[in-house]
């Protein structure tokens, strides 16, 4: 079992930068993904880190912009958000499982979110 809880969030204005925390508690799983989901939208993928390793994989739409990272002491990944645009707000989250990668039905547990509302 996993507990996941992010936290970061904010407002910012286009062009800032953000970095949101996911906190996991309990066992420690293979992937780690980040999501997000606008009013209205599906929730798409950010980017995800292999736990072990720590390579990653970025959704385009944030690829250059964005970097995940993990402290294994504290048993946290970040989400350093650069260059923000307003096509960037949405509720993030954070996501855990075995096997998960660029899916979010993939992934076993689930944080709460944190708001990310960029503005123009």
């Amino acid at each position: 079992q996993v507990q996941l809880v992010e936290s970061g969030g904010g407002l910012v204005q286009a062009g800032g930068s953000l970095r949101l925390s996911c906190a996991a508690s309990g066992r420690t799983y293979s992937s780690y993904g980040w999501f997000r989901q606008a009013p209205g939208k599906e929730r798409e993928f950010v980017g995800v880190i292999r736990w072990s390793g720590g390579s990653t994989y970025y959704a385009d739409s944030v690829k250059g912009r964005f970097t995940i990272s993990r402290d294994n002491a504290k048993n946290t990944m970040y989400l350093q958000m650069n260059s923000l645009k307003p096509e960037d707000t949405a509720v993030y989250y954070c996501a855990t499982g075995t096997t998960g990668w660029a899916i979010a039905d993939e992934y076993t547990y689930w944080g709460q979110g944190t708001q990310v509302t960029v503005s123009s």
